[in-house]
């Protein structure tokens, strides 16, 4: 079976190019990718945790779409890419620093816990986003990122809804407030990031939530400012 694969070398060609490889069949991506590195290039460079779909280490972009490796299994002619909208080191390996960092920015986490009766429907309405194995396939789906590097992003507005929604936080002000410039109103809503999560969850329909609970603090949607809903400012139409 035959792959491509986009390559990259910092230090030979600031230029990718992309290499097609012979792979055995019936193997993952990840076990296809491992089966190169031990065969056919040494210098093959990607990233691989578990090798069970938990710790999201061995995402990387198939045809344009974002998969877990090690879940994946390749078709004739698959090309392989890293991620998008992270920093590229070498071939399949990105860096996700600046990625993880939307996690602290979003204010994510109890600010005033207090003690709760949690029924099984608390548990149910935030169980799924607590699910997130951080593998950066909605942040590499999202085409925010194209437009605005700065714009929070699906997991870390997830991870915001979490807490913002959990019984036990006293005061969600400072996630709302949080989560207002580069947050839930550059959302697109296009969805994107729901479709490629691997775990299930719904980044959008969190983020959709988000805006409600924005609005309940005294926010609105800041595009709304810059539309006129087809009316002239001097009195026409």
């Amino acid at each position: 079976m035959k792959i491509s694969i986009k390559r990259f070398d910092p230090l030979l060609d600031p230029q990718s190019s992309i290499i097609t490889y012979e792979i055995p069949e019936g193997l993952t991506l990840l076990q296809g990718l491992q089966h190169l590195k031990a065969t056919t290039d040494a210098t093959l460079s990607f990233d691989a945790g578990c090798r069970s779909g938990i710790c999201g280490s061995c995402a990387v972009r198939v045809n344009g779409r974002e998969e877990l490796s090690c879940s994946y299994r390749p078709r004739e002619d698959d090309l392989i890419e890293a991620l998008q909208y992270h920093p590229l080191r070498r071939d399949l390996l990105v860096d996700k620093r600046k990625a993880v960092e939307t996690l602290r920015h979003t204010s994510a986490w109890l600010h005033q816990s207090r003690e709760a009766d949690i029924s099984i429907e608390d548990e149910k309405r935030t169980e799924t986003q607590s699910d997130c194995i951080l593998c950066h396939s909605c942040y590499s789906a999202c085409p925010v990122y194209a437009v605005n590097p700065d714009f929070l992003g699906p997991f870390a507005l997830t991870r915001a809804y979490r807490y913002s929604a959990d019984p036990r936080e006293g005061d969600a002000k400072d996630t709302i407030d949080a989560i207002q410039s580069n947050g839930v109103w550059d959302c697109t809503l296009c969805g994107e990031c729901t479709a490629v999560c691997p775990q299930g969850i719904d980044p959008k329909m969190d983020i959709t939530m988000l805006r409600s609970s924005s609005t309940q603090y005294g926010y609105s949607d800041p595009n709304f400012g810059a539309m006129n809903f087809g009316f002239d400012p001097n009195g026409g139409f």
